[in-house]
């Protein structure tokens, strides 16, 4: 099924879908499709660590600076692109390693806006295939998992992607297995046993040697470090670590340098009870009440408690 897709793509949208530096993550897919012949834009959410942009989620339109606008939910992004606090977005940091510009995605408003978003972009760039990719593994998360820490980005998206998958030919990849330190080894195996048991597995693909280089000039641009580990552990260099202020503990293998390939359609309709919880939901805030319901606390509710006591201090 990949080669098929593969075989009859010639442009497509890779997109970091989890936010923040996920879109370095997307570099060896990049490096798959263009083997292949696919001509590729790459991409990222508009919503960067607190460690960058202090202001809470995702940012919007009017919320970003030296950016292009093709629809209200999908921008151009340049080298120069910045939040209002003059935080540089990662894309911009991608753009200017690549020399070319990358889009932004906003999710503000829901995965139907965020599907309808990326489905008239794909139009208007020409392109016919449509590649999500989240660095760590979270985004197979079935929702109680005790570590997963930042369920929104990957619910919201999971959802406007399984919508995606009955317009356009439509991926999703996990890079960089565990390097995010939210789901345990155990739990990833969980999900991907699930999804093979559903005939969800669509292939896999390695960090080749011109990718490496490539990517170690992007993390020496792009704050990450769930995407630095698995370059690291390439390179011969990674040692078990701590990481998002020694709150979670990183351990890799040889599989983290490893991008996996699943269908959107299992992943929401076998794994991700929080895809499903907010499929229908409309903003972003309304998202997060229905994880908050669900007895899931998100990455914004986090966000929030730091901004609100860096106000207070």
């Amino acid at each position: 099924m990949l080669e098929d897709i593969l075989k009859n793509s010639r442009k497509a949208i890779v997109l970091g879908i989890g936010g923040g530096g996920d879109i370095v993550g997307t570099l060896p897919t990049v490096n798959l499709l263009e083997t292949n012949g696919t001509q590729c834009i790459l991409g990222g959410l508009s919503w960067e660590r607190f460690t960058i942009d202090p202001d809470p989620g995702p940012r919007k339109l009017e919320e970003a600076r030296n950016v292009s606008e093709i629809n209200d939910v999908v921008w151009r992004c340049n080298k120069d692109s910045l939040t209002r606090a003059g935080a540089r977005f990662a894309e911009a940091g991608m753009a200017e390693v690549l020399g070319e510009e990358t889009l932004l995605v906003d999710i503000s408003y829901g995965p139907a806006k965020v599907f309808e978003g990326i489905t008239d972009a794909a139009q208007k760039l020409g392109a016919d295939l449509v590649v999500g990719i989240d660095v760590g593994g979270d985004v197979l998360g079935f929702g109680d998992e005790k570590g997963l820490m930042s369920p929104l980005a990957d619910a919201i998206m999971t959802a406007a992607l399984y919508r995606q998958s009955f317009r356009m030919p439509t991926i999703m990849g996990v890079f960089g297995f565990g390097s995010d330190g939210e789901l345990s080894k155990g739990e990833l195996e969980r999900s991907f046993g699930a999804i093979a048991r559903n005939n969800g597995m669509l292939g896999s693909w390695g960090i080749s040697t011109k990718t490496l280089k490539l990517m170690e000039k992007a993390i020496g641009v792009i704050p990450t470090e769930a995407s630095r580990g698995p370059v690291e552990y390439a390179k011969g260099t990674f040692r078990t670590t701590s990481i998002r202020d020694g709150r979670r503990k990183v351990e890799l293998d040889i599989s983290s340098t490893v991008t996996f390939y699943v269908d959107p359609r299992v992943v929401y309709e076998k794994i991700s009870k929080p895809a499903q919880a907010v499929y229908e939901c409309k903003t972003i805030g309304e998202a997060n009440t229905k994880l908050n319901e669900a007895g899931i606390r998100t990455e914004l509710d986090i966000e929030m408690e730091l901004y609100e006591n860096l106000e207070g201090s």
